[in-house]
Protein backbone atom coordinates (compact mmCIF):
# COMPACT_ATOMS: atom_id res chain seq x y z
CA UNK A 1 0.00 0.00 0.00
CA UNK A 2 1.44 3.33 -1.01
CA UNK A 3 1.67 5.75 1.85
CA UNK A 4 1.83 9.48 1.28
CA UNK A 5 4.96 10.87 2.87
CA UNK A 6 4.62 14.26 4.49
CA UNK A 7 7.25 16.85 5.21
CA UNK A 8 8.31 17.18 8.82
CA UNK A 9 7.30 20.74 9.58
CA UNK A 10 9.81 21.19 12.37
CA UNK A 11 12.74 20.35 10.10
CA UNK A 12 11.97 22.03 6.81
CA UNK A 13 8.61 23.69 7.30
CA UNK A 14 7.31 26.48 5.14
CA UNK A 15 7.58 28.95 7.98
CA UNK A 16 11.37 28.78 7.72
CA UNK A 17 11.44 28.84 3.95
CA UNK A 18 12.36 32.44 3.20
CA UNK A 19 13.38 34.71 6.08
CA UNK A 20 12.41 38.36 5.81
CA UNK A 21 15.89 39.53 4.90
CA UNK A 22 15.77 37.98 1.42
CA UNK A 23 15.63 40.38 -1.48
CA UNK A 24 12.55 40.13 -3.69
CA UNK A 25 14.17 41.64 -6.78
CA UNK A 26 13.48 39.76 -10.00
CA UNK A 27 16.46 37.66 -11.03
CA UNK A 28 18.11 38.16 -14.38
CA UNK A 29 18.59 35.24 -16.76
CA UNK A 30 21.59 33.04 -16.18
CA UNK A 31 22.66 29.63 -14.94
CA UNK A 32 24.35 27.93 -12.05
CA UNK A 33 26.51 24.79 -12.05
CA UNK A 34 27.55 22.58 -9.17
CA UNK A 35 29.92 19.70 -8.59
CA UNK A 36 28.25 17.25 -6.20
CA UNK A 37 30.53 15.63 -3.65
CA UNK A 38 29.93 13.23 -0.74
CA UNK A 39 28.46 14.76 2.39
CA UNK A 40 30.91 14.48 5.28
CA UNK A 41 30.59 11.44 7.57
CA UNK A 42 27.82 9.70 5.61
CA UNK A 43 29.86 7.04 3.87
CA UNK A 44 28.97 7.80 0.26
CA UNK A 45 31.55 7.16 -2.45
CA UNK A 46 29.87 9.05 -5.26
CA UNK A 47 29.90 12.25 -7.28
CA UNK A 48 27.76 14.22 -9.67
CA UNK A 49 26.98 17.44 -11.45
CA UNK A 50 24.01 19.76 -11.58
CA UNK A 51 23.05 22.65 -13.84
CA UNK A 52 20.16 25.03 -13.21
CA UNK A 53 19.17 27.47 -15.95
CA UNK A 54 17.22 30.54 -14.82
CA UNK A 55 14.89 32.59 -17.00
CA UNK A 56 13.08 35.08 -14.82
CA UNK A 57 11.26 32.99 -12.23
CA UNK A 58 11.38 29.75 -14.24
CA UNK A 59 14.21 27.24 -13.89
CA UNK A 60 15.29 24.10 -15.73
CA UNK A 61 17.39 21.47 -13.99
CA UNK A 62 19.82 18.84 -15.31
CA UNK A 63 21.28 16.48 -12.72
CA UNK A 64 23.52 13.44 -12.96
CA UNK A 65 25.20 11.40 -10.26
CA UNK A 66 26.93 8.08 -9.68
CA UNK A 67 27.87 5.99 -6.65
CA UNK A 68 24.43 6.18 -5.02
CA UNK A 69 22.51 3.32 -3.40
CA UNK A 70 21.37 1.32 -6.40
CA UNK A 71 17.75 1.01 -7.51
CA UNK A 72 16.35 3.05 -4.66
CA UNK A 73 14.57 6.43 -4.75
CA UNK A 74 16.74 9.42 -3.94
CA UNK A 75 15.03 12.62 -2.87
CA UNK A 76 16.82 15.62 -4.38
CA UNK A 77 16.29 19.30 -3.71
CA UNK A 78 17.52 22.82 -4.15
CA UNK A 79 18.10 24.32 -0.70
CA UNK A 80 18.37 27.99 0.25
CA UNK A 81 18.00 30.09 3.37
CA UNK A 82 18.95 33.73 3.78
CA UNK A 83 20.52 32.93 7.14
CA UNK A 84 22.30 29.76 5.95
CA UNK A 85 26.02 29.62 5.22
CA UNK A 86 25.32 28.79 1.54
CA UNK A 87 27.63 25.79 1.58
CA UNK A 88 27.68 22.04 2.12
CA UNK A 89 27.81 20.75 5.69
CA UNK A 90 31.05 19.76 7.39
CA UNK A 91 31.78 17.12 10.02
CA UNK A 92 31.52 19.84 12.68
CA UNK A 93 27.79 20.11 11.92
CA UNK A 94 27.24 16.69 13.53
CA UNK A 95 25.71 18.27 16.61
CA UNK A 96 24.67 15.03 18.35
CA UNK A 97 28.11 13.47 17.68
CA UNK A 98 26.71 10.17 16.38
CA UNK A 99 29.12 10.08 13.45
CA UNK A 100 26.54 10.92 10.75
CA UNK A 101 24.96 14.09 9.39
CA UNK A 102 21.17 14.31 9.19
CA UNK A 103 19.27 16.66 6.90
CA UNK A 104 18.42 18.87 9.85
CA UNK A 105 22.03 19.02 11.03
CA UNK A 106 22.98 20.18 7.55
CA UNK A 107 20.35 22.93 7.62
CA UNK A 108 22.60 25.71 8.95
CA UNK A 109 24.92 25.10 5.99
CA UNK A 110 22.46 24.83 3.10
CA UNK A 111 19.11 26.07 4.44
CA UNK A 112 15.62 24.63 3.96
CA UNK A 113 14.20 23.04 0.82
CA UNK A 114 12.99 25.58 -1.76
CA UNK A 115 12.57 23.24 -4.77
CA UNK A 116 11.80 19.52 -4.76
CA UNK A 117 13.32 17.89 -7.84
CA UNK A 118 10.45 15.49 -8.44
CA UNK A 119 9.88 13.78 -11.79
CA UNK A 120 6.23 14.80 -12.00
CA UNK A 121 3.74 16.99 -10.21
CA UNK A 122 4.44 19.48 -7.45
CA UNK A 123 7.98 20.80 -6.97
CA UNK A 124 7.38 22.85 -3.84
CA UNK A 125 8.85 22.10 -0.39
CA UNK A 126 5.62 20.22 0.36
CA UNK A 127 6.92 17.42 -1.90
CA UNK A 128 10.28 17.16 -0.14
CA UNK A 129 9.54 13.57 0.91
CA UNK A 130 7.32 12.47 -1.98
CA UNK A 131 9.57 9.44 -2.47
CA UNK A 132 7.41 7.85 -5.16
CA UNK A 133 7.97 10.90 -7.42
CA UNK A 134 11.77 11.10 -7.14
CA UNK A 135 14.19 9.30 -9.43
CA UNK A 136 15.65 5.95 -8.56
CA UNK A 137 19.31 5.24 -9.24
CA UNK A 138 19.60 2.23 -11.59
CA UNK A 139 22.95 0.61 -10.86
CA UNK A 140 23.75 3.51 -8.53
CA UNK A 141 23.52 6.10 -11.31
CA UNK A 142 20.99 8.90 -11.47
CA UNK A 143 20.04 11.04 -14.48
CA UNK A 144 17.40 13.75 -14.14
CA UNK A 145 16.03 16.53 -16.31
CA UNK A 146 13.05 18.77 -15.74
CA UNK A 147 12.18 22.18 -17.12
CA UNK A 148 9.59 24.87 -16.58
CA UNK A 149 9.78 24.83 -12.78
CA UNK A 150 8.37 28.09 -11.44
CA UNK A 151 10.15 29.41 -8.36
CA UNK A 152 9.83 32.47 -6.17
CA UNK A 153 11.84 35.44 -7.48
CA UNK A 154 14.06 35.35 -4.40
CA UNK A 155 14.93 31.72 -5.13
CA UNK A 156 15.94 32.57 -8.70
CA UNK A 157 18.02 35.43 -7.34
CA UNK A 158 19.70 33.11 -4.83
CA UNK A 159 20.64 30.63 -7.56
CA UNK A 160 22.30 33.36 -9.61
CA UNK A 161 24.00 34.76 -6.51
CA UNK A 162 25.72 31.46 -5.71
CA UNK A 163 23.67 30.97 -2.56
CA UNK A 164 21.62 27.88 -3.49
CA UNK A 165 22.71 24.31 -2.82
CA UNK A 166 21.73 21.03 -4.50
CA UNK A 167 21.43 18.03 -2.18
CA UNK A 168 20.72 14.38 -3.06
CA UNK A 169 19.53 12.24 -0.16
CA UNK A 170 19.66 8.52 0.59
CA UNK A 171 22.58 6.56 2.09
CA UNK A 172 23.42 2.99 3.09
CA UNK A 173 25.29 3.05 6.37
CA UNK A 174 25.26 -0.73 6.92
CA UNK A 175 25.99 -1.63 3.29
CA UNK A 176 23.09 -4.08 2.87
CA UNK A 177 21.70 -2.47 -0.30
CA UNK A 178 18.45 -1.10 1.13
CA UNK A 179 17.06 1.59 3.38
CA UNK A 180 16.79 0.13 6.86
CA UNK A 181 18.46 0.24 10.26
CA UNK A 182 17.35 1.12 13.75
CA UNK A 183 17.99 4.87 13.50
CA UNK A 184 14.89 6.68 12.26
CA UNK A 185 14.68 9.77 10.07
CA UNK A 186 14.72 13.20 11.66
CA UNK A 187 12.19 14.25 9.00
CA UNK A 188 9.71 11.37 9.25
CA UNK A 189 9.93 8.87 12.14
CA UNK A 190 8.26 6.22 9.99
CA UNK A 191 11.30 6.15 7.70
CA UNK A 192 14.82 4.92 8.43
CA UNK A 193 17.46 7.62 8.64
CA UNK A 194 19.20 6.05 5.64
CA UNK A 195 16.30 7.11 3.40
CA UNK A 196 16.57 10.82 4.14
CA UNK A 197 20.11 11.61 5.32
CA UNK A 198 22.08 13.66 2.75
CA UNK A 199 24.38 11.80 0.35
CA UNK A 200 25.78 14.29 -2.18
CA UNK A 201 25.92 18.07 -2.05
CA UNK A 202 27.11 20.97 -4.19
CA UNK A 203 26.78 24.76 -4.24
CA UNK A 204 25.42 26.26 -7.47
CA UNK A 205 27.99 28.71 -8.82
CA UNK A 206 26.52 31.27 -11.15
CA UNK A 207 27.54 32.24 -14.69
CA UNK A 208 25.83 34.47 -17.26
CA UNK A 209 23.92 32.85 -20.10
CA UNK A 210 26.32 31.52 -22.72
CA UNK A 211 29.28 31.26 -20.36
CA UNK A 212 30.77 28.17 -18.80
CA UNK A 213 30.38 27.95 -15.03
CA UNK A 214 32.59 26.12 -12.61
CA UNK A 215 30.67 24.12 -10.04
CA UNK A 216 31.42 24.26 -6.39
CA UNK A 217 30.45 22.08 -3.48
CA UNK A 218 31.41 24.12 -0.45
CA UNK A 219 33.87 22.53 1.93
CA UNK A 220 32.98 19.01 0.77
CA UNK A 221 33.28 19.41 -3.00
CA UNK A 222 35.84 17.94 -5.36
CA UNK A 223 35.81 18.34 -9.18
CA UNK A 224 33.52 15.81 -10.83
CA UNK A 225 35.21 13.41 -13.21
CA UNK A 226 33.50 11.81 -16.20
CA UNK A 227 30.10 13.53 -16.08
CA UNK A 228 29.16 16.42 -18.37
CA UNK A 229 26.75 19.13 -17.37
CA UNK A 230 24.74 19.35 -20.59
CA UNK A 231 22.32 16.71 -21.77
CA UNK A 232 21.47 14.77 -18.66
CA UNK A 233 19.95 11.92 -20.62
CA UNK A 234 23.27 11.40 -22.37
CA UNK A 235 25.37 11.65 -19.24
CA UNK A 236 24.40 8.17 -18.18
CA UNK A 237 23.43 6.74 -21.57
CA UNK A 238 22.32 3.17 -21.72
CA UNK A 239 21.27 2.92 -18.10
CA UNK A 240 17.56 2.74 -18.87
CA UNK A 241 14.94 4.11 -16.58
CA UNK A 242 15.02 1.25 -14.07
CA UNK A 243 12.12 -0.07 -12.09
CA UNK A 244 10.92 1.44 -8.89
CA UNK A 245 11.71 -1.49 -6.63
CA UNK A 246 12.20 0.04 -3.25
CA UNK A 247 10.14 -1.41 -0.49
CA UNK A 248 8.96 1.57 1.54
CA UNK A 249 10.49 0.69 4.89
CA UNK A 250 8.46 1.45 7.96
CA UNK A 251 5.88 3.62 6.19
CA UNK A 252 3.02 1.94 7.93
CA UNK A 253 2.33 2.45 11.57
Amino acid sequence: MRTSLKLASAAIGAAALLPLGVTTAMAADGSGNANLAPVALNGVNGSGTAMVTVKGDVVSVTLAAKGLLADQPHAAHIHFGADARHECPAAADDTNKDGHLTTTEGGPAYGPVVVSLTKTGDTSPSSALAVDRFDTAPGGNLSYQRGDITVAPEVATAILAGQAVVVIHGVDYNGDGKYDGTAMSDLDPKLPAEATDPALCGVLKAAPVGAMATGGGGAAAQPEQGLLLAGGALLLAGLGTGAYVVRRARTQA
